[in-house]
């Protein structure tokens, strides 16, 4: 069942359309206290997201809309969430584009849990000091 995110709480939304992945990732940030809403695509993220804060962990390659393009609706809509791009397919004009496009960060899968943790917790830094600025 996917959480819903409320109003007082800061997300870490996952978007990944590997099950495991995003069992993983829901046992990972959950362990570290940070609240997760998973979603299996784009499409399902796009249905429930409402502008709430948060974090998205975002994978680049995914049937239908793929990262790059959720991405680029979400600052089409001026959404401001960072994104933190992850991938098992990753290449460099992949990162490129998704960093031009203001991505805060891009990992390659496999990674370590402790840098997606600090990315995280970064980006939920820039979001509030980019709220209280």
């Amino acid at each position: 069942m996917t959480a819903h995110p409320g109003n007082n709480q800061r997300w870490c939304y996952v978007v990944d359309d590997d099950a495991a992945v995003r069992d993983s990732l829901r046992f990972l940030l959950k362990s570290v206290g940070l609240p997760i809403s998973p979603h299996v695509s784009a499409q399902e993220f796009l249905a429930v997201y409402a502008g709430e804060p948060g974090c998205l962990v975002l994978d680049i390659c995914m049937p239908g809309m793929s990262g790059l393009e959720l991405q680029q609706r979400l600052n089409f809509e001026s959404a401001l969430i960072p994104v933190v791009f992850i991938t098992g397919h990753g290449d460099v004009p992949m990162a490129v584009e998704a960093m031009r496009h203001g991505a805060f960060d891009f990992l390659e899968k496999p990674f370590h849990d402790q840098d997606l943790i600090d990315r995280v917790r970064r980006a939920f830094e820039k979001m509030r000091g980019a709220a209280a600025g």
